[in-house]
C-alpha cells in the first residue's frame, strides 16, 4: 500500500464490516452508512444484529420526525446497513471494526477468526476503550494492519475518534484510518496505545481533584459542580458527570488506569467514590449517586456569598493580574493559600480560574487579615459584572484552577511520552468530552509559568507526589520564559 493510497482513506465503494450490534456497534454502523458505505453488521447473539438495525431505524425515524433528516436520506442510509448472518459474510469488507465485549482473549479470538476470512489488504480495527491495541494484535498473522478506532458514545453524535497505534501497527494503516474517520465527519486524533489512550487518561484529573476537594471538605459537590460549570465553563460538573457515567464504571476505569501505570499517584482512585460504589449509589441508573434522583427530591443550592447593597464598587475591576484595593492584594490563585501569600505583609484575596466569557460564578478565598469591607466590595463588584461569588476555605489552588492545572499537567505528560501531540490532546478533550477549551491551550492562555507555579505550590503545600509537575510542562514553561526575556 502506497502512502498516497493510505492517506486517501476508504472510498465510498468500500464495504465496512461491524462486529457487535449493541449501542456502540450500531452507532458505528450508522456513521459508516451515513458516509455512503455499504455496511455489514454481525453479532454472534442470534437476532442481535436485526435488533441493532431496528434501533438505527427508530433513531432515524426520530430525526425525520424532527425535520433533521430527509425521508429519502434516512431510507437510503438504512438500506446500506445489511444484517450479516455469519462472520464469513464479512469476507469482502475493506475495513472491519469490532465493538464487542471488553475482554482481551475474546477480542484476540475474533481477530484470529477475521484474519482467516478477510482479504490480506483488509484493515482490522478495534473500538476498545481500555485494552491495549498492542495486546489485542499479539499473535495475529498480520499485526501491522490492526489499529484502534475508538469512537465515543453515542457514535453518530460524538465527534471524536481516537486512532490508536499499537507497537506493530503500520503508520500507513493508521493514516488511512485517520483519513477515513475524517471523511466520515469525525475529528480524528492519533494516539499511541498506552493505558487510557488520551481522553480516559487526561480526564482522570477532572474527577480526581473534585473528589479530593470533597474528601477534604472544601466544598459540597453542588458547589464544586457550580464552580466548574458556571465559573470555568464546563458543560457538566464532575459530580453530575460521574452520576451520569455511573460511579461503578468511573471507579473501575480509574482503578484500571492506576494499576496499569503501576500505582502512579496522579491516578489514585478515590475512597469517597469507592464508598458510593459499595453503597450501591451508582448515579442516575440506580436512582441515587452523589445526587438523589428520586421524584421530588430537593436539590441543594451552591454556596453563594451575600451581596452587600451599600458596598462601594471597585473601579475598572477586571480579573487577571494583581490589583491592590484598600491595601488588599486581589489576584488569580497561584496554588498557595491566601494566608501563605499574605505572610509577606499584604492581606490577600485569591480568586479562582474563570471562563473568559459567560462566567456567572467565581470562587475566592481570603487571608485572615482581609477586612470584611474589602470582601464586601469584591463581592458587590462581581455581582455588578453578573457573577455570583462563592467563598471557599483558604485552600491550595481553590477548585477550578487546581483541576484545570492538573488536566494540563497530564496533557503535557502525555505529549512528553509521545502518546499524542499538543493539538491531539486538546482536540481529544474538546471533542471527546466537550471541554470548553483544550487543557494545553488553556494553560498557554493562562501562562505556562503561572500554571507550573500552581502545580509546584500545590506540591510544596500538600506534599503528595500526585502534584509533581510534568517535565513536559516544566520545559514548556521554561521555553516561554526564555521567549519573554529574548
Amino acid at each position: 500500500m502506497t502512502n498516497a493510497a493510505a492517506t486517501a482513506g476508504l472510498g465510498r465503494d468500500s464495504i465496512v464490516g461491524v462486529v457487535g450490534a449493541g449501542a456502540m456497534g450500531a452507532g458505528i454502523a450508522q456513521v459508516a452508512a451515513a458516509a455512503g458505505h455499504r455496511v455489514l453488521m454481525f453479532d454472534a447473539l442470534e437476532g442481535a444484529a436485526a435488533r441493532g438495525r431496528a434501533r438505527i431505524r427508530a433513531g432515524l425515524e426520530g430525526l425525520v420526525g424532527r425535520g433533521r433528516l430527509a425521508r429519502e436520506d434516512a431510507d437510503s442510509l438504512l438500506e446500506r446497513i445489511v444484517v450479516a448472518e455469519t462472520l464469513e459474510a464479512l469476507s469482502g469488507a475493506a475495513l472491519v471494526i469490532e465493538a464487542i465485549v471488553e475482554a482481551l482473549e475474546i477480542k484476540r479470538d475474533l481477530i484470529g477468526r477475521l484474519e482467516a476470512i478477510v482479504t490480506p489488504a483488509a484493515i482490522l480495527a478495534t473500538n476498545t476503550s481500555s485494552i491495549s491495541v498492542t495486546a489485542i494484535a499479539r499473535g495475529a498473522q498480520r499485526p501491522e494492519r490492526i489499529v484502534g478506532m475508538h469512537f465515543f458514545n453515542p457514535a453518530p453524535i460524538m465527534k471524536l475518534v481516537e486512532i490508536v497505534s499499537g507497537v506493530a501497527t503500520a503508520p500507513v494503516i493508521a493514516e488511512r484510518v485517520f483519513a477515513t474517520a475524517e471523511a466520515w465527519g469525525k475529528v480524528a486524533v492519533h494516539a499511541r496505545s498506552t493505558p487510557g489512550f488520551i481522553v480516559n487518561r487526561v480526564a482522570r484529573a477532572y474527577y480526581a481533584e473534585p473528589l479530593r476537594l470533597y474528601e477534604e471538605q472544601v466544598a459540597t459537590p453542588t458547589t464544586i459542580d457550580a464552580l466548574m460549570t458556571e465559573g470555568a465553563g464546563f458543560r457538566m460538573g464532575p459530580f453530575a458527570l460521574m452520576d451520569l457515567i455511573g460511579h461503578d464504571v468511573n471507579y473501575a476505569v480509574s482503578t484500571s488506569i492506576f494499576d496499569a501505570y503501576y500505582q502512579e499517584p496522579r491516578f489514585r482512585p478515590s475512597v469517597a467514590q469507592r464508598e458510593l460504589v459499595d453503597a450501591g449509589r451508582l448515579g442516575q441508573k440506580s436512582g441515587r449517586g452523589v445526587y438523589d434522583y428520586a421524584e421530588g427530591a430537593a436539590g441543594e443550592a451552591p454556596s453563594t456569598e451575600p451581596v452587600c447593597a451599600d458596598a462601594a464598587l471597585i473601579d475598572e475591576f477586571a480579573l487577571g493580574g494583581d490589583r491592590l484595593v484598600d491595601g488588599v492584594r486581589i489576584a488569580l490563585t497561584d496554588g498557595r493559600t491566601a494566608g501563605k501569600a499574605a505572610l509577606g505583609g499584604t492581606p490577600t484575596i485569591f480568586h479562582d480560574l474563570s471562563a473568559a466569557e459567560g462566567a456567572t460564578r467565581l470562587g475566592f478565598a481570603a487571608s485572615p487579615d482581609v477586612p470584611r469591607s474589602v470582601i464586601d466590595r469584591f463581592v458587590a463588584t462581581l455581582a455588578a459584572q453578573g457573577r455570583m461569588a462563592t467563598r471557599l476555605p483558604d485552600w491550595p489552588g481553590l477548585v477550578a484552577m487546581r483541576t484545570v492545572a492538573m488536566l494540563a499537567n497530564e496533557g503535557f505528560e502525555a505529549v512528553l511520552q509521545g502518546v499524542a501531540t499538543e493539538d491531539g490532546v486538546d482536540s481529544a478533550m474538546r471533542f471527546g468530552v466537550n471541554y470548553p477549551r483544550g487543557p494545553i491551550d488553556w494553560a498557554r492562555h493562562i501562562g505556562l509559568p503561572h500554571v507550573l507555579g500552581v502545580i509546584d505550590n500545590l506540591h510544596d503545600q500538600i506534599r503528595d507526589p500526585r502534584y509533581r509537575a510534568s517535565l513536559g510542562l516544566r520545559m514548556a514553561a521554561s521555553a516561554t520564559l526564555q521567549d519573554l526575556q529574548a
